[in-house]
């Protein structure tokens, strides 16, 4: 996964821990997303599985639909998703369906990551669509968000 990061994706990455802290009202792990294209920000989302009772209600699947749902169309070339974890094998297929060019991670995911931790659904010739990558961005802040968000629960 490559890590050039610029001013840009720092900002961005802020409106996605935005998001990821949006979640703890309700008692959702915090992670948030925010897509983007050509700088306009499409949606922004957080998990809300617990409140909505929904096991799919990840915040990059709730990104994907609102976006889709504002153009008009399933197909989101040209976008950029911010995140603040490494999407799991749902997300990484969804996002790969969506036509997302570029996800720019917060924190790595080593026990569920789809896109360079445990499987790159991004950079598998066997797919469609190629994702680029860009990690580490913020990444201590979103691991710690996590982090003091699983204290809570042990």
């Amino acid at each position: 996964m490559a890590t050039v990061a610029n001013s840009a994706d720092h900002e961005l990455m802020g409106l996605a821990l935005d998001e990821a802290r949006l979640a703890l009202n309700h008692d959702d792990v915090p992670i948030g997303a925010v897509l983007v294209r050509d700088g306009v920000v499409l949606a922004g989302a957080h998990n809300r599985r617990e409140v909505d009772h929904d096991p799919t209600a990840h915040a990059e699947m709730l990104v994907l639909r609102a976006a889709a749902a504002k153009t008009g169309d399933s197909h989101l070339d040209g976008t950029t998703l911010y995140v603040t974890l490494e999407p799991c094998a749902m997300c990484a297929g969804a996002l790969s369906l969506a036509r997302v060019s570029t996800v720019v991670l917060g924190a790595d995911n080593p026990k569920a990551g789809a896109l360079g931790s445990l499987y790159h659904f991004g950079a598998d010739p066997r797919l469609a669509h190629e994702i680029s990558v860009r990690s580490g961005v913020r990444g201590e802040e979103a691991a710690e968000l996590l982090t003091a968000f699983f204290a809570t629960k042990r």
